[in-house]
């Protein structure tokens, strides 16, 4: 498993990405609505920590902080959320609609649950062509309340396909709270369990402990165990779609907001590095990546009209 110094480097990077991001959406360079993954960075960047390249990752709208982990370029993400053709898809998918296969990032999109049938297909796709790779679905717990998420979980089950599906459960769909969406006894991991999945469910803030599971899943799944659900318990900081804070808007309870915010992935990991460790330097670092990125976004060209028919499949 990679120091816990990396892995906290990698989810630095991504806050300080998603950051800038907001700081300068309201500039409406970024035509796109953004889902930001700011609080969430630990289940990323631990899952993709027990990938390679070989290894497939699916997404749902809150994409970034999975492109990112999974090996993805900053200046293609930027480009692409200015709708330029430097960016990761040519800028046609904008925040919602990544794609980077260099990366092994083939999809994300905006239509909730719909990428978790994709990556199922890659996985049988492994399995057929006996490839020792496996493929991930990123999700939100309102995913699991989609047909598409149980036909999938069935059938990979069914297959023993080599599957790993991360569910990072916030507690929210847009403002609906999980108490209004789910009965109060109903568990993701105890569905997941019913179907036949092997099952881990863990405090999604802590990247250590998703690092480590990643591992042993992804170790279980390559020894033809079947296929494994991770449910990673998080928090969102920010509103649900936007670089804003919405707490005045009173859906999330602020004791909840505040007990969650003290559970930062960020701080959590910051603790527990020695007293040697530096973060001035690795933030001038990043800062000076991500400041390249965006003058290299606004100074791109946009597709030309002919550009937008290409990649249409009749």
């Amino acid at each position: 498993m990679k120091p816990l110094s990396d892995l906290y480097q990698q989810m630095l990077r991504i806050r300080l990405v998603e950051e800038e991001i907001a700081n300068r959406y309201s500039e409406q360079k970024m035509r796109c609505p953004t889902h930001l993954s700011i609080g969430q960075e630990a289940v990323a960047v631990g899952v993709s920590s027990a990938l390679t390249i070989d290894d497939k990752v699916y997404s749902s709208h809150r994409a970034h902080a999975h492109y990112l982990a999974k090996g993805g370029s900053v200046n293609k993400l930027i480009a692409e959320l200015y709708g330029k053709k430097t960016g990761c898809t040519g800028g046609r998918g904008g925040s919602m609609h990544l794609c980077d296969l260099d990366a092994g990032f083939m999809a994300s999109t905006a239509i909730v649950a719909n990428s978790i049938p994709l990556a199922v297909g890659h996985a049988l796709h492994f399995q057929t062509q006996n490839t020792g790779a496996i493929s991930v679905a990123y999700f939100g717990e309102g995913a699991t309340e989609e047909g598409a998420f149980y036909e999938s979980l069935n059938f990979a089950v069914l297959k023993s396909l080599p599957m790993l599906f991360v569910c990072e459960n916030n507690r929210y769909s847009v403002y609906s709270s999980l108490d209004v969406r789910q009965p109060s006894n109903r568990s993701i991991i105890d569905l997941a369990k019913a179907i036949g999945a092997n099952t881990i469910e863990l405090d999604g803030n802590d990247v250590v402990a998703v690092a480590e599971a990643a591992n042993e899943a992804k170790t279980s799944i390559l020894q033809g165990k079947g296929p494994v659900l991770m449910e990673c318990h998080t928090y969102r900081h920010r509103e649900h779609c936007g670089p804003n804070y919405d707490d005045e808007l009173g859906y999330r309870p602020k004791q909840e907001v505040e007990d969650w915010l003290k559970r930062d992935p960020l701080v959590l990991a910051e603790v527990q590095l020695p007293s040697t460790f530096s973060k001035d330097k690795i933030i001038a670092s990043i800062s000076s990546e991500i400041g390249q990125a965006f003058s290299l976004a606004e100074a791109a060209e946009f597709p030309s009209i002919d550009q937008n028919y290409e990649y249409l499949y009749a």
